[in-house]
């Protein structure tokens, strides 16, 4: 148990909510692990991809298809980690710990509502013209 989930809890806590707090913990720490690693793998990749665009010249469109994917990715990773924070709100008791991870949850659920939004934004100007972004396989 943390020391922030001990601290946020009474001292005659009952056994459930004991078993609580030690069944969601590790639950909550895997989540993060995943979307640290998904966020990082993506990062990663969308460098690697503008990297070899960059070196070898590229157009517009497969620039933008770069970023769309990119931000498919940190959209999915935002999800896990809000996912985490919901898991997590079952074992904070005091308003000072519910409200810091309100507050983390807004920040996350703005950046998801926003990317989500660009990329939609992306798709419909693509979609109005007619064309299919370029992808390496049909570059070649």
């Amino acid at each position: 148990m943390s020391i922030a989930a001990a601290a946020a809890l009474p001292l005659d806590t009952p056994p459930l909510e004991t078993w609580l707090v030690a069944l969601t913990e590790p639950v909550v720490t895997v989540i993060a692990l995943l979307a640290l690693i998904l966020i990082a793998l993506a990062t990663l990749v969308a460098f690697g991809k503008m990297l070899l665009i960059m070196l070898r010249g590229g157009n517009n469109a497969l620039r933008r298809e770069i970023w769309l994917e990119y931000g498919r990715w940190l959209v999915a990773g935002l999800t896990l980690q809000l996912a985490g924070d919901i898991i997590e709100s079952a074992i904070y008791t005091t308003w000072d710990s519910i409200g810091q991870l309100a507050a983390i949850a807004l920040v996350r659920t703005f950046l998801n509502y926003f990317l989500e939004r660009d990329i939609q934004e992306i798709r419909e100007r693509q979609h109005a013209a007619g064309s299919e972004p370029e992808t390496p396989a049909r570059r070649e």
